[in-house]
């Protein structure tokens, strides 16, 4: 029998990698515990990793790590000559396309990410309108990255039939 496994992290890639850390823990409160640091594609650990990934001539990059209150990693890159994709959100290309961070105050939070430069995509919704306090919408950050907020816990929200 397979068992669940954790989630570790997720990467994300973005134009500036000052003011996303600065966004991502002074609005979203996650934790940093690597500030932004150069790796360069050299004999070292994180360089032989990296040149593993993006194969050889990857020349350098910018990283930072940060974590959520419950110790998901959220690695963030800047890739010199990096560019923003022709659609914010391509939901229909294989991979992903948004993650979601859960705050019981969906529209305090949203107001915040809107004051700090990103998007609302759409209206708060309600999965049980009438019924159960449970909420979403999805927003971008200041850089284009697509993600959903939601008021309760994931499975919460879908063990109850919220598409009944």
């Amino acid at each position: 029998m397979t068992t669940p496994r954790t989630f570790s992290h997720i990467g994300l890639s973005v134009p500036d990698l000052d003011a996303a850390v600065k966004f991502y823990s002074e609005v979203l409160g996650f934790y940093v515990v690597m500030q932004p640091t150069e790796a360069v594609e050299d004999d070292t650990a994180i360089g032989v990793m990296c040149t593993d990934v993006f194969g050889p001539g990857w020349g350098s990059l910018r990283i930072a790590h940060l974590a959520t209150a419950d110790g998901i990693g959220i690695e963030i890159f800047e890739f010199p000559g990096n560019y923003a994709p022709e659609e914010k959100l391509e939901h229909k290309r294989h991979g992903t396309f948004h993650f979601a961070i859960q705050d019981p105050d969906v529209e305090g939070l949203l107001e915040r990410i809107v004051a700090a430069g990103g998007k609302q995509r759409m209206p708060v919704r309600e999965y049980f309108p009438g019924e159960k306090p449970y909420r979403m919408v999805y927003v971008e950050d200041p850089f284009g990255i697509v993600f959903e907020l939601y008021s309760h816990s994931y499975e919460l929200t879908y063990s109850a039939g919220a598409y009944v």
